[in-house]
């Protein structure tokens, strides 16, 4: 199921996708959205009579984190490699500010702070419930669904001052989307789920989730094991090889087998 939240030009809504995607993660052009009674995190899906064409609605990012996004960095033995770092031998992560969140086709700001803002395109997970110390064989049952995301990082502060907090928080920094995809089991991102970034229609990542460092289930055991995880809650489950600067009046376009594909531009800030 595609769980999306969405505008006619009113109040955001919730509502259940219709339609197949195709090898670039996109609907085809019949695809409808039916409108649900509130958020399903909370309220579970209860489709109303209200039908609309995708077309005719603009897709917001489908969850709103109330609580915390969590990153998990150098998760991707390819990453750690081209960016000189060891490969961790537990789960290394961070806190993303859920003001850094946006949706597909909003625009990323480019800050005046930074002179080397990368993207990084990650496949999200969405936490369903309050949990705490959930154990890796049991991680399904707190996960909602999995959603794109793109983990825009100014490496230059993230160099100077050696730690990720302000890189990876500001404004805009956390596009997620197009909607949440609730039907995948954690072994197909094991098993291998291709994630392909485009920047102005160039290739620039080509990578596979086979090459996580530390499954789904095993990070999901390792936050819980720390901090209590709440409805909407995110992790970032880190990106493949290819990361690369971003530049004002860039496109950057990814595209997850399974998820569909989130587009983005970049403006000034």
């Amino acid at each position: 199921m595609r769980i999306a939240r969405f505008t006619t030009g009113e109040e955001p809504q919730y509502g259940v996708i219709t339609g197949d995607l195709d090898e670039y993660g996109q609907l085809d052009a019949d695809a409808t959205i039916v409108a649900l009674a509130g958020d399903p995190l909370y309220v579970g899906v209860r489709p109303l009579e209200t039908e609309h064409k995708l077309s005719e609605v603009r897709l917001l990012a489908p969850v709103l984190p109330r609580s915390k996004v969590v990153g998990v960095a150098r998760n991707y033995r390819d990453h750690a490699a081209e960016l000189g770092n060891e490969v961790p031998t537990e789960p290394l992560w961070f806190l993303k500010p859920n003001t850094s969140v946006i949706g597909p086709n909003d625009a990323i700001a480019y800050p005046s702070a930074s002179e080397n803002v990368h993207y990084e395109a990650e496949v999200a997970v969405v936490i369903g419930r309050i949990c705490r110390d959930v154990p890796a064989a049991q991680a399904t049952d707190v996960i909602h669904g999995y959603t794109i995301a793109n983990d825009v990082t100014a490496r230059d502060l993230q160099k100077a001052v050696g730690h990720f907090s302000r890189a990876k928080g500001f404004d805009t920094f956390c596009p997620l989307g197009p909607w949440i995809e609730t039907d995948l089991d954690p072994q197909a991102f094991a098993d291998g789920v291709r994630i392909h970034t485009y920047r102005n229609g160039d290739v620039v990542q080509d990578g596979t989730t086979a090459d996580m460092v530390f499954d789904i289930p095993t990070l999901v055991e390792h936050v819980s094991s720390t901090m209590t995880l709440l409805p909407g809650d995110v992790i970032l489950t880190g990106t493949p090889a290819g990361v690369g600067p971003l530049e004002v009046g860039d496109e950057l376009e990814i595209v997850v087998d399974g998820l569909g594909s989130l587009t983005n531009t970049v403006k000034a800030r």
